[in-house]
């Protein structure tokens, strides 16, 4: 985080940097990162392996 956000550039005001690491760890670190109670896959590799498609009509 500190080298792909915090370090890019000067925050204005803390609730600006605040809302940045939410964005940051909401919609790129976590989704990717693995998860030993994922069996070590990323919640969206888990996701992909267990989702069944619905049945063609």
């Amino acid at each position: 985080m500190q080298i792909e956000l915090l370090d890019r550039r000067a925050w204005e005001t803390r609730a600006e940097l605040a809302n940045a690491m939410f964005e940051w760890l909401e919609a790129f670190y976590n989704p990717r990162r693995r998860h030993s109670a994922l069996g070590y896959l990323a919640p969206i590799e888990y996701k992909t392996l267990h989702t069944t498609a619905p049945a063609a009509a």
